[in-house]
This record gives structure tokens, C-alpha cells and sequence, in this order.
């Protein structure tokens, strides 16, 4: 069981009790603008895709976390690592991919910030991974801003089958 504290947050396992959080995330179209998801719009949705991060927890031993703010204990994204394991990206596989993704009342005050530099911190400290990855659409300035912030680095871009310019931002571990 994963449990992080920075000074605004907590990030934690998710579980069945944070699908609302995942179902207001996974259905808010700005939210998913610069990713390939599909949005949901049941509860059940949300669950399975919790079912499926827990999955990663048991099998790879690392998943993606819920961000909770400390003062309210308010669920407002979740944050994390994920091996890639099951799917192809730019030609790789069986890589760790950090990645965020927050609810919009909490853009723009850091919290993407916090919680990747925990979890980066996590990664290479902790786990003592060799190398953390993670792509972003090349739209996305305010995502490449929170990689760029960590210290990862553009190493190349790429193009994904449906046209869209990618980016591939890496660290390797001191």
C-alpha cells in the first residue's frame, strides 16, 4: 500500500471508494483533451478502470495513485507510475511512465507539480528504477511545463497513428 505526503497532498492506492473522483475526471472533456481516452459517464466505467489500476498494483507492483488535498481530503486527480507492459508507444515497451492528470477547480496552483515530484522522487529514490519516461501531446504546454520542472528531458518526438505530434520526456536515475 502506497501512501505519500508532500505539504498540500496525499497520494494513495486508489479504491472502489474514489470512483466518483475517476468518473468526474474521465467525464470532463478538458480534462481529456490532450489524452487518447475515451470519456465515461457511469460509475461502473470509473470502477472498472479502478479494477484495472489495482490490477497493476498486484501484477507490476505500481499503478497510478489518487491526489488528495491534505486540508479537505478532497479527491482531485490521481498521479503516479505505471510500468507499460501491455501496450506499444513510439516503438517501446516495458518502460515506467509517469503520468497526472487533475480535476480543473485545482489547475493552476501547483498540485500537478507537487504530486509528479513525489512520485518522480518515489521512482528513482525508492524503487531506484534506471530510467522514468513519459509522453505528453505536443499541445499540451502545461504538461510539458511539469515534466520540464522534474528535470526530465525532450528526447524526441513522435507521431501516433491518428496524426497527432507527441513527445517522449525521459530521466534516468543518477
Amino acid at each position: 500500500m502506497i501512501r505519500l505526503e508532500t505539504p498540500r497532498l496525499l497520494l494513495r492506492d486508489l479504491t472502489l471508494a474514489d470512483a466518483p473522483g475517476i468518473l468526474a475526471l474521465d467525464s470532463t472533456p478538458d480534462v481529456l483533451r490532450y489524452v487518447p481516452n475515451k470519456l465515461i459517464s457511469t460509475l461502473p466505467e470509473a470502477e472498472a478502470i479502478i479494477r484495472y489500476i489495482r490490477q497493476q498494483y498486484e501484477r507490476n507492483g505500481i499503478g497510478r495513485w489518487a491526489v488528495v488535498r491534505q486540508d479537505t481530503q478532497e479527491f482531485i486527480g490521481w498521479c503516479g507510475l505505471k510500468l507499460v507492459n501491455d501496450s506499444e508507444v513510439n516503438g517501446r515497451t516495458n518502460y515506467y511512465d509517469i503520468g497526472y492528470r487533475l480535476l480543473p477547480p485545482h489547475w493552476g496552483q501547483g498540485f500537478a507539480s507537487e504530486a509528479a515530484h513525489a512520485t518522480l522522487h518515489y521512482g528513482l529514490e525508492v524503487l531506484q528504477l534506471p530510467e522514468i519516461n513519459a509522453t505528453v501531446m505536443h499541445e499540451n504546454t502545461a504538461s510539458r511545463r511539469v515534466l520540464e520542472k522534474l528535470g526530465m528531458r525532450l528526447q524526441e518526438e513522435f507521431t501516433e497513428p491518428d496524426g497527432s505530434l507527441w513527445c517522449w520526456y525521459g530521466v534516468k536515475n543518477a
